[in-house]
């Protein structure tokens, strides 16, 4: 932020006409995207009839009564497009031939990059490759229709590559998909046919994105995956365990495309230009170019278009009077973009977004000015931006997430000197490489070494004791934490302007960061088991008596397990059971290590896929506690605890194909006796073994089930509902990538009695024992 740009003008009052009217249109998308039918008449003329009550009351106050018609107006207009928009998608050609499960030819526009989902966590075991495609001519019991419909195309990872922009043709089955955004998702059957190969503009992004990572390819992984992820938002290659850890400090938005990206590239083209003396509407022309470039190269995807005009808003923020011609650039953006897309109005990026815009242009200058009194001004713009920007987002990241973070303005403050270098050496890397590869790769390498520090400040800010603070989702929560928000910003600029005040609330954050507060009501008296919130894998610990616990798979995050078995004053470990080998069930088993003592470790019988052996392998062999494998039938008394291994079988598999498809059959399934309850921890057994230990065991009933495979579609229904549990757990993490929790999987146990929790929505899920009952307190 430049001084014209954001020092307030005297006298002047900000213009909130056009955030007005954005605000008008987002609810207006809101409304219409989600409500249907007879809740968006009922909702559209209670607005109207607010409308007419304002005019009515404020017709002696000039311009109240127009200002009010003009903002339902666009409110309604965004409405109808958004529910004509839902219609479309819902109500075509390709639905209807989806809702049939029809076998289709299609000929359409590959409109995505291809990303590779691994097989891990997927019901079938098997890595697949995903991509979205607008379907223009669709073959299909017996009849062809000229359409244009967006579905999602599903592929095995061997199935020939597809290029973003190509003109393709593909044969396969369409069955219904879960996003409003698509008209239905294509099963991929035999290779895809390029009818027409994507344009100049395209073949030369490739080139650009491909010699960037080949820029990079000689450091090391998480550096080289890294670069990408910061310059254009290809983030595929990145590690689990380091999104966590940037999430955890605030740095996400370091991972996508964002407008950060484009106000940085932008201006290094524009100091560029002006050094080669170009001068005014050719500025604009080198501007607009670098926009268009940079689109290009990150894809045309709503999330790269969005990011490109937040970043424009930004360049606008930098020129004179650019705090007042951005504000209402933003509203006009707003208004804009969800007449567009009224699918941005319901996502979480935009919000986002928008959020971190309108703070860094409505809190930042006071914030700034505040701490310029006794700091210099670009050490205050410094810490003011990031920390108006985290401040606009905290209520929406906590609804999100179910967490607040504490260091996040302090990680941001410290990569900041290197974000910049970064993405534009980056750029210059790839762009090099396409002219001479050795300059290129130098380019790359000071590109590393920035994107390092990066790693480092993420890393250590995620295990400092305050990093996160877990804060509740339900309505309550977040409106109290959105009027402490408001209290903070408005407060905020008093505290900050003097050395004692500001000296002083910085100590507060530091110590608040460093110095694990005490978990007040956490863990509850008498828990008996415990599913840890680890994103997107399991990880449960049994009571096994004061300051021990045994521990049900890590989980895909040290940092994440050892953070639960904090929390719960775990110290040590009598027994560590690993119920398969895939990562979102063993790659956290060096936090259970971490400063606690572990006696045994056991596991299933199958020892594959060899990735997840050879983690564990090195961990126990380190830690002198060799892993052996269980045995059927086995029963183990631990403290209070009593547990029965009921499967793999004796006669099981003890090697697999390699790749880890069958790992999830040979799931060990724990019977557990405690405090007068029955607890069945199932690990990702699929149907056919839930449907032989129903054979097994047709009698067997619960109090508590650890729901399959994180609730995977595939189950076996009947047997789950027969075992009558009282309480269902689901360890699932927050918008994964499987379609974990399936309605279908939960929504027979609720039918039946159960109370199910996931740990996506409620955090840390904690049984204790009511009047012979199991009842769960959850850490949000």
């Amino acid at each position: 932020m430049s001084d014209d740009a954001d020092a307030p003008l005297a006298g002047r009052v900000l213009d909130v006409r056009m955030p007005l009217l954005g605000a008008a249109t987002w609810a207006g998308g809101v409304a219409g995207t989600l409500a249907r039918g007879s809740a968006l008449a009922v909702l559209l003329g209670v607005a109207i009839v607010a409308a007419v009550a304002v005019v009515l009351v404020g017709r002696r106050r000039a311009g109240l009564p127009g200002a009010v018609v003009g903002l339902l107006v666009v409110a309604v207009a965004a409405a109808g497009v958004a529910t004509l928009r839902a219609e479309r998608v819902a109500h075509n050609p390709v639905a209807a031939l989806a809702a049939q499960g029809a076998a289709v030819t299609v000929l359409g526009t590959v409109s995505s990059d291809s990303r590779t989902v691994s097989g891990s966590a997927s019901s079938s075991g098997v890595d697949q490759v995903v991509w979205r495609l607008t379907v223009r001519e669709l073959t299909g019991r017996g009849q062809t229709v000229r359409l244009r419909a967006p579905v999602l195309v599903l592929g095995s990872a061997d199935d020939a590559p597809v290029a973003l922009g190509a003109t393709v043709r593909l044969q396969g089955s369409l069955v219904a998909a879960d996003d409003r955004d698509l008209a239905g998702l294509l099963r991929l059957r035999g290779d895809p046919e390029t009818v027409d190969a994507p344009d100049v503009w395209w073949r030369g992004a490739a080139a650009v994105r491909t010699a960037l990572r080949d820029s990079v390819a000689h450091r090391p992984a998480d550096q080289r995956a890294l670069v990408p992820a910061l310059v254009d938002g290809d983030d595929g290659d990145v590690d689990p365990v380091i999104q966590e850890a940037f999430r955890a400090t605030g740095l996400t938005h370091l991972l996508a495309v964002s407008g950060t990206n484009l106000t940085l590239l932008v201006g290094f083209l524009l100091a560029l230009a002006r050094l080669c003396r170009v001068r005014g509407r050719w500025l604009q022309l080198v501007a607009v170019a670098g926009i268009v470039g940079f689109v290009l190269i990150a894809r045309t995807e709503p999330s790269v278009l969005r990011a490109a005009v937040m970043g424009t808003i930004g360049l606008v923020a930098l020129g004179v009077d650019g705090r007042h011609r951005a504000l209402r650039g933003l509203g006009t953006a707003v208004v804009v973009l969800v007449l567009i897309d009224p699918a941005l109005a319901v996502s979480a990026g935009f919000a986002l977004s928008v959020l971190a815009t309108g703070g860094i242009l409505l809190l930042a200058p006071a914030w700034r000015d505040a701490l310029a009194r006794w700091l210099p001004r670009w050490f205050a713009e410094a810490i003011a931006v990031p920390a108006a920007a985290q401040l606009a987002c905290t209520p929406l990241v906590a609804a999100i997430s179910g967490q607040v973070s504490v260091v996040a303005v302090v990680a941001n403050l410290l990569v900041a000197p290197v974000v910049g270098p970064a993405t534009v050496l980056g750029l210059a890397g790839g762009l090099l490489t396409l002219v001479w590869g050795p300059l290129g790769q130098l380019c790359g390498t000071l590109a590393c070494w920035c994107v390092a520090w990066l790693i480092t400040v993420a890393e250590h800010g995620a295990g400092l004791p305050g990093a996160a603070v877990g804060w509740g989702t339900g309505p309550v929560a977040l409106v109290l934490l959105t009027l402490l928000t408001v209290v903070v910003a408005l407060v905020g600029p008093r505290l900050l302007r003097r050395p004692a005040t500001g000296g002083a609330a910085a100590v507060v954050l530091v110590v608040a960061v460093a110095v694990r507060p005490p978990a007040f009501g956490w863990p509850p008296d008498g828990w008996v088991l415990v599913a840890c919130d680890v994103g997107q894998g399991d990880a449960l610990a049994l009571n096994a008596g004061p300051g021990q616990a045994v521990v049900i798979d890590t989980g895909p995050d040290p940092r994440a397990v050892d953070r639960c078995l904090d929390r719960l004053h775990v110290e040590q470990v009598p027994l560590l059971m690993l119920t398969h080998f895939h990562a979102d069930h063993v790659d956290g088993i060096g936090g259970v290590f971490d400063g606690r003592e572990v006696t045994a470790v056991q596991t299933t019988r199958l020892l594959d896929p060899p990735g997840g052996v050879q983690e564990v392998d090195e961990v126990t062999a380190a830690a002198g506690v060799p892993a052996s494998p269980v045995t059927y039938g086995a029963s183990y008394t631990i403290g209070a605890l009593t547990l029965q291994v009921l499967w793999p079988l004796a006669d099981s598999p003890v090697r697999g194909p390699g790749d880890g498809s069958t790992a999830n059959q040979a799931s060990v399934v724990l019977l557990v006796e405690t405090a007068g309850l029955w607890l069945l921890l199932t690990g990702d057994v699929e149907p056919d073994g839930q449907a032989q230990l129903a054979r097994l065991l047709p009698e067997l009933q619960v109090d508590v089930l650890k729901l399959p495979h994180h609730g995977s579609a595939h189950q076996d229904e009947p047997w789950l509902v027969s075992l009558d549990p009282d309480v269902v757990l689901v360890s699932v993490g927050a918008d994964n990538n499987y379609g974990h929790p399936a309605a279908s999987a939960m929504g027979p146990l609720e039918e039946a009695g159960a109370q199910v929790f996931r740990t996506d929505l409620d955090g840390d899920l904690a049984v204790v024992v009511d009047q012979g009952a199991p009842r769960v307190a959850t850490s949000r």
